[in-house]
């Protein structure tokens, strides 16, 4: 497999793909499910999110994808604050999760079609015949997803992810629910499109997610425990960190 050719981005720079959060606060009724999380993330950075059941950790991803407006707080991604501009800021994002947010009977060809015209993309037939050829699913572009394995599905929901040519790649956990040969896949594919771009994913798997990151954060009940570059933590006492924190989370 060979990583997509990437389209140009409009005012793409080093500046423009990082990713701020500010005082950021998401509550429902009396509870806050984010509380008062900020943390700044370089161009190009993996930042993986930790935590337990309850912790904020998909509340904040869906903030982050324009998917929920916070309460309190602002996000800046790719330049745009996402209060301001979530349309524009949405042309930045990419996507992925264990919802592959795909049509099951429409093909894979077609669904990336419709994407990839949703985003304006130039010369959508040919992008996504890169992106399927990417993902090693040229040859089966025009069999409807439905009769796809989930692992098939997934590398699906990954070209679409990226149709749009992302500057910011949000993953909430991308590997619920794969076997290891799709897990395989999917490192492979995360590895060869990472140059330029940035990535936050939320995961309980403590391991793959120190993996890939090079920037970690812990969250409990909305807060954040911790938060710094991989490289300055000294694993067996985050181990022990991230195990005290599960005992604060909300099953």
């Amino acid at each position: 497999m060979h990583p997509p050719a990437a389209t140009p981005r409009r005012g793409s720079s080093p500046v423009e793909a990082a990713l701020e959060v500010e005082h950021l606060t998401k509550s429902f009724g009396g509870r806050k499910a984010v509380d008062d999380v900020s943390f700044s993330l370089p161009a190009g950075a993996f930042l993986s999110v930790f935590g337990p059941n309850g912790a904020g950790k998909t509340t904040l991803l869906r903030m982050l994808a324009t998917l929920s407006r916070p309460t309190e707080g602002t996000i800046t991604l790719a330049g745009i604050n996402l209060k301001e501009e979530p349309e524009r800021a949405r042309e930045a994002i990419g996507l992925i999760s264990h919802n592959p947010m795909l049509y099951p009977d429409l093909t894979a060809e077609e669904n990336l079609l419709l994407f990839a015209r949703l985003y304006g993309v130039p010369n959508p037939e040919r992008r996504v015949v890169e992106l399927l050829d990417a993902v090693g699913l040229k040859h089966r572009r025009l069999d409807r997803v439905r009769t796809f394995s989930r692992g098939m599905t997934q590398r699906v929901s990954i070209a679409r992810a990226l149709v749009n040519d992302p500057s910011v790649v949000l993953l909430d956990e991308p590997y619920s629910g794969l076997d290891p040969h799709a897990m395989r896949i999917f490192d492979e594919l995360i590895e060869s499109v990472r140059e330029n771009r940035t990535f936050v994913m939320v995961s309980h798997d403590l391991d793959k997610g120190l993996a890939l990151a090079d920037h970690v954060l812990v969250l409990a009940r909305g807060r954040v425990v911790s938060f710094a570059e991989k490289d300055s933590l000294a694993l067996d006492e985050f181990h022990d960190l991230y195990r005290s924190t599960v005992g604060l989370g909300v099953s």
